[in-house]
């Protein structure tokens, strides 16, 4: 299908926040299908990851970031990193909110940053199915008082409440173009990086403490073998050896878990049956070192 007609709209729009806010949440819902990781741990995405949705008259490429806080490590460092220098490459920035946390010191940072750019913003309030009218309301007011949004939106991703508004709001701000990536084309990342983003999710909501931000997914082998089933080897990478028997758990009970629900989600990506192979390994301290960052996709 030919969408560089007079009057298609295409760009680039980046979804940025605070850690937890509900981003991935929000562009699963607008995806209408399961790209994105999500938990209810904050600093869940790592990585600039953009979804492509396209349509008869646009082609919106959101651009999801990791949760912009303070960081703590050469990790922490990367992925806030990351999400600002979204802010100078798009064409509209969608500012995602939690409606039922007070507005803070890290929203006041978030709001500083975008004061150095031109580009228009819109600011979606999520999470409205946790508080009352009168709360959101309140808390659009305090935004609007102190930033200059394009439009404000209060959704709820998480029900699909006024989701779908958000794209009306957004193609009229995009400029008139061609289409940038295929029809088919959803994600920008291979299947590779989903398939390992899929395996750290479900470590992430299967364990606890200080496990899940210690948890990164290298796939080490990833091939069709015969009858259609595709094995995968993995690494789960810790940095300690009670985060390794926290993983695996009594009997390996626990690494099981993880490969079971994980590979229900990877069926679902890949369309095909597989063999999940799955091995935790220690390196310690890693996301401190330059190297292992870089080996794991982080850089």
């Amino acid at each position: 299908m030919d969408h560089d007609q007079p009057g298609f709209r295409s760009g680039f729009v980046s979804v940025i926040g605070r850690p937890n806010v509900g981003k991935s949440t929000l562009l699963n819902r607008l995806m209408g299908e399961k790209l994105l990781i999500v938990s209810d741990k904050p600093q869940t995405t790592r990585n600039r990851i953009r979804c492509i949705l396209t349509d008869r008259d646009f082609q919106i490429v959101f651009m999801d970031t990791p949760g912009i806080h303070k960081p703590r490590h050469r990790l922490g460092q990367y992925m806030v990193k990351t999400a600002l220098r979204t802010l100078e490459e798009v064409d509209v920035i969608v500012l995602v909110a939690d409606a039922e946390k007070p507005f803070g010191s890290g929203d006041e940072f978030v709001l500083k940053e975008l004061s150095h750019v031109k580009t228009p913003v819109v600011l979606v309030l999520n999470k409205i199915d946790l508080v009352d009218s009168k709360t959101v309301q309140e808390l659009e007011d305090l935004y609007r008082r102190k930033f200059s949004f394009t439009s404000v939106l209060a959704v709820s991703a998480l029900k699909g409440e006024h989701v779908l508004s958000l794209t009306k709001k957004l193609i009229p701000l995009l400029p008139e173009g061609p289409q940038y990536y295929p029809d088919d084309m959803i994600i920008d990342h291979p299947e590779r990086f989903v398939t390992a983003e899929l395996i750290r999710e479900k470590v992430i909501q299967l364990t606890k403490e200080e496990v899940p931000h210690a948890v990164a997914v290298e796939i080490e082998e990833m091939k069709e073998r015969e009858e259609n089933i595709v094995y995968i080897r993995a690494l789960i990478h810790v940095e300690r050896e009670s985060q390794k028997g926290i993983v695996v758990g009594a009997g390996g009970k626990r690494l099981k878990e993880i490969g079971t629900l994980a590979r229900q989600d990877i069926e679902n990506l890949l369309g095909s049956k597989v063999y999940l192979d799955l091995w935790v390994h220690v390196q310690k301290d890693w996301r401190k070192k330059d190297r292992k960052l870089k080996q794991f996709g982080y850089e």
